[in-house]
């Protein structure tokens, strides 16, 4: 069976430029379906079940990061392989080399047939039959796909702010602005266009999107568990599976809310 792609890119004078280059750089390979948005992206992906995405960051509505996060928790494992995920990106030079350094692929635009050509050999690779067994192979793509968000999540040429130790959130109504010291914060959630922020007694609203919040907080300190949710590390009492194998946590402080973890999160919480 031929390779199969799709292409997720919001403007189609590229994904064309895109498609075209795939041909020349990989005659065999077959694209399967193009796309112009994240949320397409998905329902595509699920539907269609490609061994290669190439994904737009900035797509209108869902964007790139935000779908493959989402697809990495809905990827059904037992039936296909996990794809290879490809970035489609207009960052500019410097980003670029970030990229590399993290020795993950992209695809600059516009497209360059050289570069292409490095990325066509690299998923030639990845997608050659292995000996590894499919938990192995899993693992070795969540790896790969959390590699890749965390490089493409940040904005170019941006350095890290030092940690918050303070944040200035609303109340529910939005008539007051309270002065949460982070070390109360158990965990963060996005919902629709705020971000909650939870301590043990009370709940406050911010509007900084999560993806903003992630840099300015201390890594040791907060992990994101899901795309919508980064919880207090040492806040977590305890890690449960259900029966359809989904992982969800109980803070304490919280005892009776569960705070689920995506997939590719779930490795946070092996047992030493």
């Amino acid at each position: 069976m031929p390779p199969t792609a799709l292409i997720a890119e919001d403007e189609p004078l590229l994904a064309q430029a895109l498609q075209a280059e795939l041909a020349q750089a990989w005659p065999e390979l077959q694209v399967l379906a193009t796309v112009g948005d994240g949320r397409r992206a998905v329902d595509e992906a699920l539907r269609l079940k490609p061994q290669v995405l190439f994904f737009d960051i900035r797509m209108p509505g869902q964007d790139g990061l935000a779908a493959a996060a989402e697809l990495a928790d809905a990827w059904p494992a037992h039936e296909a392989p996990m794809p290879q995920l490809v970035f489609v990106t207009a960052y500019d030079e410097y980003a670029a080399r970030a990229f590399e350094a993290q020795a993950l692929d992209y695809v600059l635009k516009p497209v360059q047939p050289q570069r292409l050509q490095r990325t066509v050999a690299r998923l030639r690779q990845a997608l050659a039959p292995g000996t590894a067994p499919a938990g192995d192979a899993l693992d070795a793509a969540l790896a790969q796909w959390r590699r890749l968000l965390a490089a493409a999540g940040g904005a170019p040429g941006e350095s890290p702010a030092a940690p918050l130790k303070v944040i200035a959130a609303s109340d529910a109504g939005g008539t007051t602005v309270r002065m949460v010291p982070i070390e109360e914060v158990l965990y963060f959630e996005a919902a629709d266009k705020y971000v909650r922020v939870l301590t043990a007694d009370r709940e406050h609203l911010i509007r900084t999107p999560l993806k903003q919040l992630l840099p300015q907080l201390d890594p040791a300190a907060f992990w994101q568990v899901h795309r919508a949710v980064v919880v207090r590390a040492g806040a977590v009492e305890s890690v449960h599976r259900d029966d359809a194998g989904k992982m969800h946590l109980r803070l304490r402080g919280r005892p009776d809310e569960k705070i689920p973890v995506s997939r590719l999160y779930a490795h946070l919480f092996r047992a030493m």
